[in-house]
């Protein structure tokens, strides 16, 4: 039986090389895709419920991006039943294009309907 070998051990100035590299990039990637805003909780729509929220256009919408998977997130507060929560909506789901076109014309309040649930969630604004 043979004895275990003994893993190589980094040290010194070649750690510092070798977990500076990485640990840089990661650090760079957590800049882009931190959000610096309350942490207020995530939204979280009923199936097949029309829920009314009230999106908050005062302030530009913090950006999450998903480097992984190649998506970008908005995160956008708005108030449910009294209560404050953010709204993680994919950028190229229609439903943010709508959003933001209403938005412009001056409505706050919209009534949403979600259909499907994970990777078949489909939102879809009721008047």
């Amino acid at each position: 039986m043979e004895e275990p070998k003994n893993e190589e051990v980094i040290t010194g100035e070649d750690a510092e090389k070798v977990s500076g590299n990485w640990l840089d990039k990661e650090a760079e990637e957590l800049k882009n895709t931190s959000f610096d805003e309350d942490r207020a909780p995530a939204l979280k729509l009923e199936e097949n419920k029309i829920t009314e929220i009230t999106v908050d256009f005062s302030q530009e919408f913090q950006k999450w991006e998903d480097h992984e998977n190649g998506t970008i997130k908005k995160i956008i507060p708005v108030t449910k039943e009294g209560e404050k929560f953010v709204w993680w909506l994919n950028v190229k789901n229609p439903v943010y294009g709508q959003i933001i076109q209403q938005g412009k014309e001056g409505k706050t309040v919209f009534k949403v309907l979600q259909t499907g649930t994970q990777a078949n969630t489909r939102y879809t604004l009721v008047e």
